[in-house]
């Protein structure tokens, strides 16, 4: 287990066997300590998970962690204002300061520059330090790239029902094949939307993404200089961010290629893993990353 939290005390908690992954802690800020897991060594490869309801590092990246760590050393984190990580009080969220985070992590971690692949939220936020940090950046994959246009299903993110029925519905919207939505995985997410309403966290969170798609919505212009391999993932079934989102950045992006799934929705690493899997092993293989 990492400890460099001098001043703050690692939590009383343990990630649920059903993921398979163990917890680790870093301090990264005076008052804040990063919940995350690491898997494998060599070239960095940080995991930024989405935004939905109950949403952990864990709970977005437990079927690929194992397989794309022979690839180098990913590290998946809670950001703040979501999962196990221990924020300062006052601390204040949005695109900008879930980047800044990021950096922190890193910077406590000793990493200097690092792949990042991102999920919807995570996918927003890696081109937002495409922007911000591009001197800490190796490339980026990113599915159902976030900060799109509100959706009906967005929208219902914003205020969710905060029982296992309104759980469930959230994850059948995220896939086509509703039977990925067990009872397992519905009583987990559950409990851990609870822990975000416990702490007064949810509605914090989405304002401030919410906000910043309007008022931080991602610079094309910046955008169209960058110089660093990027993938794009989508399911053409997605109804969280319409397939369009991955259309536009591919217009803009010099570097960019594109993986489409067929009858696959916003949850591509779940929903395809094994298929998910392969690509991104293809794809960072490609680029110099690969199997000790």
């Amino acid at each position: 287990m990492t400890d460099s939290t001098a001043t703050i005390a690692i939590p009383d908690y343990t990630t649920d066997a059903f993921f398979g992954l163990e917890d680790r802690w870093v301090q990264t800020a005076p008052g804040e300590l990063t919940h995350f897991h690491e898997l494998g060594e060599g070239t960095p490869i940080l995991f930024l998970h989405g935004s939905g309801t109950g949403v952990t590092a864990a709970a977005n990246w437990w079927l690929n962690l194992p397989e794309l760590s022979s690839l180098g050393r990913c590290i998946a984190i809670d950001s703040i204002g979501y999962g196990q990580t221990v924020v300062a009080p006052g601390t204040a969220y949005g695109i900008r300061e879930w980047v800044r985070h990021a950096v922190r992590v890193l910077d406590a971690l000793g990493i200097e520059k690092t792949w990042i692949v991102g999920n919807s939220l995570g996918g927003w936020l890696a081109f937002q330090f495409a922007i911000d940090f591009p001197e800490r950046l190796l490339g980026i994959v990113s599915m159902g790239t976030g900060g799109a246009k509100l959706t009906g299903a967005l929208q219902g993110h914003a205020n969710p029902t905060l029982t296992p029925e309104g759980i469930r519905k959230t994850l059948e919207l995220f896939v086509v094949d509703k039977s990925l939505v067990t009872d397992e995985l519905v009583d987990l997410r559950y409990a851990s939307a609870l822990n975000d309403t416990a702490s007064d966290r949810l509605a914090d969170v989405v304002a401030a993404r919410d906000r910043d798609r309007h008022e931080l919505p991602l610079d094309l212009d910046v955008l169209a200089k960058l110089d660093v391999p990027v993938l794009l993932i989508h399911g053409t079934q997605d109804v969280v961010i319409p397939v369009s989102r991955t259309w536009e950045l591919l217009n803009v992006i010099p570097h960019a290629d594109v993986h489409i799934f067929s009858q696959c929705g916003h949850w591509s690493q779940v929903e395809r893993a094994a298929d998910f899997n392969a690509v991104i092993t293809q794809y960072l293989t490609s680029h110099g990353l690969g199997r000790a």
